[in-house]
C-alpha cells in the first residue's frame, strides 16, 4: 500500500503553495493606494494625535487601535470597570488641500480611559469610528478638551507644520484656543 501525503505530487514533492492576495491598506505613505480594496476609504490624509495628560504626540498606530497607550489594553464599553483610568484622547486630524495648499481641515477628539497597571480601558469604538469619519469630512469637534490639552494639541500641530496651521480655518484655530 502506497501511503502518500495528500499534499504531495506523484514524485513525492510538495507542490508550490498558492499565493494569497493580501488585504492591506496603505494608510501612512505618500503614495496613492491602488489595487485590492482601493476606493473604499482613503486614509492617506488622516493622522492621529494622542493626548495623554499634558503631553501630545503624533501616533499613527491609533488608526489600527495600536497606539502607544492602547497596546496591551483590553478595552470595554463600561466606564465603571476602569475606576483608576487616566483620561487620554485620540484626536483625528485630516489634512485637506484647497487652492492655497494643504491645511488642517478636520479635527475631532475622542475620549478614552486607560489603566495601564490593570491593563484595562474604556472607549466607545463607534464614537471613534464616527469621529474619524467626521474629521475626514472636515468637521471640527474638540468638545471635552481642557485648556492644557488644547494647548498641547495646538503645539503639536504648529510644530509639525506651521504653514498648514496658518492655512487652517478660523473655526479650527478657535476650537483650540
Amino acid at each position: 500500500m502506497d501511503v502518500r501525503d495528500s499534499n504531495t505530487t506523484p514524485g513525492g514533492e510538495q507542490p508550490p503553495a498558492p499565493e494569497k492576495k493580501k488585504l492591506a491598506l496603505n494608510v501612512v505613505s505618500n503614495k496613492e493606494h491602488r489595487g485590492f480594496g482601493a476606493g473604499s476609504i482613503d486614509l492617506n490624509n488622516l493622522s492621529s494625535v494622542i493626548i495623554d495628560g499634558d503631553e501630545a504626540y503624533i501616533d499613527l498606530g491609533a488608526i489600527h487601535a495600536k497606539s502607544k497607550v492602547e497596546r496591551g489594553i483590553k478595552f470595554g464599553m463600561n466606564k465603571d470597570e476602569v475606576p483608576n483610568g487616566r483620561k487620554c484622547w485620540i484626536v483625528w486630524v485630516y489634512v485637506g488641500r484647497d487652492e492655497e495648499g494643504p491645511s488642517y481641515a478636520g479635527l475631532t477628539a475622542c475620549e478614552m480611559l486607560v489603566d495601564t497597571e490593570a491593563r484595562r480601558g474604556w472607549k466607545i469604538l463607534a464614537d471613534h469610528v464616527n469621529k474619524m469619519d467626521y474629521a475626514m469630512k472636515r468637521r471640527v469637534i474638540a468638545d471635552g478638551l481642557n485648556e492644557t490639552e488644547k494647548a498641547a494639541l495646538r503645539g503639536v500641530l504648529i510644530e509639525h507644520n506651521a504653514e498648514w496651521w496658518e492655512r487652517s480655518s478660523e473655526a479650527l484655530k478657535s476650537a483650540l484656543q
